[in-house]
This record gives C-alpha cells, sequence and structure tokens, in this order.
C-alpha cells in the first residue's frame, strides 16, 4: 500500500504537517507532533481506523484514496517456486539437530 496523505492535504490546500494537525482536533483528534509527523513524511505500519476515518473526514476524502494499492508489490512478495530456482525437486528442511546433507 502507499500512503497518499500529503497529496490528498494538497489538493485542499494544506501544505504543512502542523495545519493538518490543527485541523484534525478541531475534527476531535489529538495527534501529537511525533505521530503527525511520521504520518506526514512516511507510510505509517498500522493506523487506527477511528483515526483514518477522521482523517478522510478533514480531507472529504475516501480511504481508497488514501491507501493505494499496489499490486507489483504484492507480486514481488511472493515466494518462487523453488523448483523453478533451483531446477530440481524442492529441499525439504529437516526437523532435529540441524544436520546438513553431504555435497552430492
Amino acid at each position: 500500500m502507499r500512503w497518499n496523505l500529503r497529496l490528498k492535504a494538497a489538493e485542499r490546500g494544506i501544505w504543512k504537517s502542523t495545519e493538518m494537525r490543527r485541523l484534525l482536533a478541531d475534527a476531535g483528534l489529538e495527534i501529537s507532533a511525533g505521530k503527525m509527523s511520521a504520518l506526514w513524511t512516511g507510510t505509517p505500519t498500522t493506523i487506527r481506523l477511528d483515526d483514518l476515518d477522521v482523517i478522510c473526514f478533514v480531507l472529504e476524502c475516501e480511504p481508497t484514496e488514501l491507501l493505494i494499492r499496489e499490486p507489483e508489490q504484492v507480486e514481488a512478495r511472493r515466494p518462487r517456486k523453488i523448483q523453478e530456482a533451483n531446477g530440481g525437486p524442492p529441499v525439504t528442511p529437516r526437523l532435529g539437530r540441524n544436520k546438513s546433507l553431504p555435497p552430492a
């Protein structure tokens, strides 16, 4: 997911995080300066749905405008088939004494 807060804020004429923080406070969401900075400058790893609701209210947008899907990133994270990578049968790890097999 790509976090699109700054672009949506700019579209509403909000250019500074302090201004956004004030608008959120006026709407009932008190955010610390550190948390606002993290939301403004990067992609949050988590966000409360209640907070997202207030942000969308202030920016007059939908959550899908703030959280943009990136299917190519999901595809890049998928594990490749072991057979394709090695050109042979899959290797199954052995449980126990963590001994490796001798070279073939």
